[in-house]
Parts: C-alpha cells; sequence; structure tokens
C-alpha cells in the first residue's frame, strides 16, 4: 500500500478550497453586480441584513479577522457586523483581492502547521485556541454559508443566481483552456 504524503494532502485539500473560493467568490459578485442598488441595500431578512451588509460581514470575518489570525498571529477586535467598505464596487473588489490571499498563504505553510493549534482571541477579545486544519476548514465554509444566503435572496428577487457547486467549479478546472 503506498504512503500518503500528509504535507501534500493538507495542501492538496486546502490549496482546491482556496481556489474554489477565488472562483466561487468571483461568480457571486458578478451577479450581485447586476442586483438594482435598492434591493442591494435592502433588508431581506439575512443575519446581516441585506446582500451589502452580508458582502460587508464577509470581508470583516474572511479577510479582516480570519486571514489577519492564520497569515499574522493577529487577533483584532472588530464587530462582525462593521462595515468597512461603503462603497459597492470597492467592497467587491476587497472581497476578490482578499480571497486571492488565501492560495499563497496556504501554499507557505509547513506541513506540521496543519496538524497545530491555531491560538487567537475572538472578535471580543477572549482567548481561544483551535485545531488549525479544522479552523481553516471553517472559514471556507463559512463563506460557502453567506454565498448559499445571498443566492437565495437573489433568488427571492427574481434575479439570476449563478451555479456555484464545487463540482461546477472541478469541472471548469479541468476544461481545456481555451
Amino acid at each position: 500500500m503506498a504512503t500518503v504524503n500528509a504535507s501534500s494532502t493538507w495542501h492538496a485539500h486546502f490549496s482546491g478550497q482556496a481556489r474554489y473560493h477565488v472562483w466561487a467568490t468571483h461568480r457571486l459578485l458578478e451577479a450581485v453586480s447586476r442586483v438594482p442598488g435598492e434591493d442591494y441595500q435592502r433588508d431581506v431578512g439575512l443575519f446581516f441584513k441585506s446582500i451589502h451588509g452580508t458582502l460587508n460581514h464577509m470581508l470583516v470575518a474572511e479577510h479582516l479577522l480570519w486571514y489577519a489570525r492564520f497569515a499574522k498571529g493577529k487577533s483584532p477586535v472588530l464587530a462582525l457586523n462593521s462595515e468597512i467598505e461603503p462603497d459597492r464596487e470597492r467592497l467587491a473588489q476587497a472581497l476578490k483581492g482578499g480571497s486571492a490571499n488565501w492560495t499563497p498563504l496556504i501554499a507557505g505553510l509547513p506541513a506540521e502547521r496543519f496538524d497545530g493549534q491555531l491560538d487567537y482571541r475572538t472578535s471580543q477579545g477572549e482567548p481561544l485556541s483551535l485545531p488549525f486544519a479544522a479552523t481553516l476548514a471553517h472559514v471556507f465554509n463559512h463563506a460557502t454559508h453567506h454565498r448559499g444566503q445571498i443566492t437565495a435572496a437573489l433568488t427571492a428577487m427574481g434575479q439570476p443566481c449563478p451555479e456555484l457547486d464545487m463540482v461546477y467549479f472541478l469541472l471548469a478546472e479541468q476544461a481545456p483552456k481555451a
């Protein structure tokens, strides 16, 4: 039986998650760009009320909090509902750029890091220590959760939704390049 190199397994898994995250973020934001301003800002019953509020939360959580914890060992104290970027286009660009940051971070992690702990402080300043790999998985699951909320809101508004299932990403990666 062949031995699996744990480092290549962790790196391959999370590199795939990071690539999917970029792909899905771009597809979602393309769909959101077609939503009229009043619908984009309207409270549609999401946890962070509007599409805009949810996208701002994603910027706060994934890029300003989690990325700082994983990449820099820093734990900013920041409310999860902070409006970091009021401008719609700049918010989309920040989310696209932030999603792209995860791939090089993961590539540069030593294999043993995935088996360790992530020590950080919550957004309220409370200390926590969680399994590194499982917490990294949470970051990508969190994004998927909120993309799902936004696509449900788009559907309720009668807007077209992108197909974001990971199998479509995998098929896109396998497709011959033009």
